[in-house]
C-alpha cells in the first residue's frame, strides 16, 4: 500500500462545479426516463402480483374485491408519498452542487454537523451498504420477471428461464467494459416506448371493472391493514416493491438536472405506472384467475412475445442504471475514504460520469449469478429484495432531517414536521419486510452488515495507517533547513514525492537521503487533496516556495474526479516529462498488540493489498515512478 493513498479531505470546500456543455431540457428528460426511471419502471412486473400473493398466503385463502382495492390503494399512494412528495419534491433539494446520492448527502450533512461527522459518515456506510444489496437483487429480479413472461407464451420454455437470464447478466457484465455511451443513445427512447405500452395496456382493462377507481381514495388501502392482520403486513413488505429505485431519482440528479428528472416523473411516469396497476386491479377483479402473471395478461396472446422481448430489454436498461450507480457510488466511497482505491478506468472521453471499476463488476456479476442459481424464481427474490431498498431510504430520511435542520437552516421542529411522516411510513414498510427475513430478505442484512464491517474497519485502518506513517517524523520546515545546510550530493533534476500530510517529510524523501544519499536539485511535496464537492472549479493547484530547492504543491480533485496528477501538474506549469515521481510502498504486517484487533488486521491488509497501485489511480507514467518501501506494523 502506498503512503499517497492516504488523500486529506478538506473540512470546507468551494463552491464550484465544472459543467459541461448545455444540453436541451427535453433531451436531458428523455435520458432521465432512461436512466433514473428504468428500475422503478420495471416495477409493475411484480409488485402488483407479489403483494396480493402475500395476501391470500400465496394461495391459502381466495382473492377478494377487498384485497385488490386495498393493495392498488396502498401501492398508489406509496408512489405518491415516497416517490412524488418524499423524492421528487425535497429530497431533490439537497443537491451538493448538483450531484445526488447518499454520500453526497452525507457530505452536506458533514459540513452541518461540522466536527461531529463520525454519525453522518456510519449513517452514509450503512446506506451504501445497503445499496450495494440493492445493486445486486435488481439485475436477478428484473430480469428473472421479464423471461418468466415466456412461460406464458408456452409452458415448454419453463426450463429454460434460468439458463438465459444467467446469459443475459453475464453479458450484460461482460460489457461494462466498454462503456454504455453508445448504448445509453436508446434508453431514453425504448423505456419511453415501454412506459407508454404500460400505460395503454393499463388502460385498456380499467373498464374491466370501472370500480377499481376506488382505489384512488386511501381509505381502502388503510382498511385493508386494519382487516388483514399478518397478512396485510406481508403484503405491504410486497407493496414497497412498487417504489424500489426510487433512490435513483436523488443518486442521478447530476447527470440530468432536477428540472427534468421532475417534468418526466410527472409528465409520464407517474401517470402509465398509475394506469398499469389500475388496469391490472380492474382485470383482477373480472378475472381473479390471472393472478399468476397479471402484468403480462393485460396484452393479447399475439401481443405476448413482444412484451416479453420489450420487457428484457426495459430490464436490462433498468439493471445498467443500477450497476452505473454502483461504480458511481464505489469511486465516491473512495474518494470519501470508506472503500479501498481500486482501479478505475475511463468509459469516455467527454462524460465524466461513465466509468468502470473491474473488481467491484465483477464482484456484483458473482453475487448476481449466485442470487439467480439459488432462488431461481422472481417470487423467491421478492423476499429479498424490498428490505434493502427501505433500508436505505430510512437512511436518507435521517440524513434529510440533520440537512434540513443544520444545513436548510430549519428549524428542528419543522424538519421533523416535513420529515418525521415519511420515516414513520418507511420505519412501517422495513417492519413489514422485516417479516420476510426467513424467506430471503437474510441475503441484503448478510451482505450490508459485511460490507459495513469492511468499510468501517478500512476507514479505521487508514486513519491509524496514518498516524503510524507520520508519526515521529521532523517537520517538514526544520528538515529543509538541515538538507540544505548538509554536504549532501545534489544531483540534477526534480523530484516529485506524493505524501498525505503536507506539514512532515515523505518517507519516500528520508528514504532516499538516508539509502542514496543524494538530493535533487528541485524537490516538490505534492498533496492530494480530495475536497467534498464533486468537482472543482477553477484554480486546481496551489504552489509554495519553501527554498531554493524546495517546493510544496497541492493538488485539489472533487470526489467525483478521477485524480490525474501529470496532467493537473501539467496545468500549473511543470514539465512533467522532465520529472522523477517517488513513491512511498509499505508492507504491512498484522500484530495482535497494535492498534487494530487481530480480527481486523486480518480484513483490512488484504483490502490494502488490492488496492489498486497508486501509479494507476493517480496516472503517474510506471517510468517516472520510483517506489521506496517500509515495513509497518499495524
Amino acid at each position: 500500500m502506498s503512503e499517497a493513498a492516504i488523500v486529506q479531505r478538506s473540512p470546507e470546500a468551494e463552491a464550484g462545479h465544472a459543467h459541461a456543455a448545455p444540453t436541451s431540457f427535453w433531451a436531458l428528460t428523455l435520458g432521465s426516463i432512461g436512466v433514473v426511471y428504468g428500475d422503478i419502471g420495471t416495477s409493475p412486473l411484480y409488485a402488483l402480483k407479489e403483494s396480493l400473493a402475500a395476501a391470500t398466503g400465496h394461495g391459502s385463502a381466495p382473492l377478494t374485491r377487498g384485497m385488490v382495492l386495498g393493495v392498488v390503494s396502498l401501492i398508489l399512494w406509496a408512489l405518491i408519498i415516497i416517490v412524488t412528495l418524499k423524492y421528487v419534491v425535497l429530497v431533490l433539494r439537497a443537491d451538493n452542487d448538483g450531484e445526488g446520492g447518499t454520500l453526497s448527502l452525507v457530505t452536506l450533512a458533514q459540513r452541518a454537523l461540522g466536527p461531529r461527522t463520525g454519525f453522518a459518515i456510519v449513517l452514509g456506510m450503512i446506506g451504501a451498504s445497503l445499496f450495494y444489496g440493492d445493486a445486486i437483487i435488481t439485475p436477478a429480479i428484473s430480469v428473472l420477471s421479464a423471461l418468466e413472461g415466456l412461460k406464458l407464451v408456452t409452458p415448454a420454455f419453463e426450463p429454460y428461464v434460468v439458463p438465459i437470464s444467467l446469459f443475459i447478466l453475464i453479458a450484460l457484465f461482460a460489457a461494462q467494459r466498454f462503456g454504455t455511451a453508445k448504448v445509453a443513445t436508446f434508453f431514453g427512447p425504448i423505456t419511453t416506448l415501454w412506459f407508454l405500452v404500460m400505460g395503454v395496456g393499463g388502460l385498456l382493462h380499467v373498464f374491466d371493472d370501472p370500480a377499481i377507481l376506488a382505489a384512488i381514495s386511501p381509505t381502502y388501502g388503510i382498511g385493508f391493514l386494519l382487516n388483514h392482520g399478518t397478512a396485510g403486513l406481508f403484503a405491504l413488505g410486497a407493496v414497497f416493491l412498487a417504489v424500489t429505485g426510487a433512490e435513483a431519482l436523488y443518486a442521478d440528479m447530476g447527470h440530468f438536472g432536477r428540472s427534468p428528472i421532475r417534468t418526466a416523473w410527472i409528465g409520464l411516469v407517474l401517470p402509465a405506472l398509475a394506469l398499469n396497476y389500475l388496469g391490472q386491479g380492474a382485470m383482477l377483479l373480472a378475472e381473479p384467475e390471472k393472478l399468476e402473471n397479471p402484468f403480462f395478461l393485460l396484452y393479447p396472446a399475439w401481443a405476448l412475445l413482444p412484451m416479453v422481448l420489450l420487457a428484457t430489454v426495459a430490464t436490462i436498461i433498468a439493471s445498467q442504471a443500477v450497476i452505473t450507480g454502483a461504480f458511481s457510488i464505489s469511486h465516491q466511497a473512495m474518494q470519501l475514504g470508506v472503500l479501498p482505491r481500486f482501479r478505475v478506468l475511463r468509459t469516455s472521453e467527454t462524460e465524466k460520469g461513465q466509468i468502470y471499476i473491474p473488481m467491484i463488476n465483477w464482484l456484483l456479476l458473482f453475487a448476481v449469478i449466485l442470487l439467480v442459481v439459488l432462488f431461481k424464481t422472481s417470487s423467491a427474490l421478492a423476499a429479498a429484495y424490498g428490505i434493502a431498498v427501505t433500508g436505505d431510504m430510512v437512511i436518507t430520511s435521517c440524513l434529510l432531517f440533520v440537512v434540513a435542520s443544520r444545513f436548510w437552516r430549519w428549524s428542528p421542529l419543522a424538519a421533523g414536521l416535513v420529515i418525521a411522516p415519511f420515516l414513520l411510513i418507511e420505519l412501517v414498510f422495513l417492519s413489514a419486510n422485516a417479516l420476510k427475513i426467513p424467506q430471503g430478505g437474510w441475503v441484503p442484512l448478510l451482505l450490508g452488515v459485511g460490507l459495513f464491517v469492511l468499510m468501517r474497519t478500512w476507514r479505521k485502518g487508514s486513519r491509524l495507517l496514518a498516524e503510524l506513517t507520520h508519526k515521529d517524523r521532523p517537520p517538514l520546515d526544520a528538515f529543509i533547513r538541515t538538507a540544505e545546510g548538509s554536504s549532501c550530493p545534489r544531483v540534477p533534476g526534480t523530484a516529485i514525492f506524493l505524501t498525505g500530510n503536507a506539514m512532515d517529510v515523505p518517507a519516500a524523501l528520508l528514504h532516499n537521503m538516508k539509502h542514496n544519499k543524494v538530493l535533487h536539485a528541485t524537490n516538490v511535496i505534492l498533496t492530494i487533496v480530495v475536497e467534498e464537492v464533486p468537482r472543482i472549479a477553477g484554480e486546481r493547484a496551489t504552489v509554495e516556495k519553501l527554498s531554493d530547492a524546495f517546493s510544496r504543491v497541492t493538488l485539489r480533485f472533487g470526489f467525483m474526479e478521477s485524480p490525474n496528477v501529470p496532467k493537473a501538474l501539467r496545468e500549473a506549469g511543470f514539465d512533467v516529462d522532465a520529472v522523477s515521481f517517488f513513491l512511498s510502498r509499505r508492507a504491512l504486517v498484522a500484530s495482535a498488540h497494535s492498534g487494530l484487533p487481530l480480527w481486523q488486521d486480518y480484513i483490512f491488509i488484504p483490502l490494502a493489498r488490492s488496492a489498486s497501485d497508486v501509479s494507476d489511480h493517480f496516472c503517474i507514467p510506471e517510468d517516472r515512478a520510483v517506489e521506496v518501501g517500509s515495513r509497518i506494523v499495524i
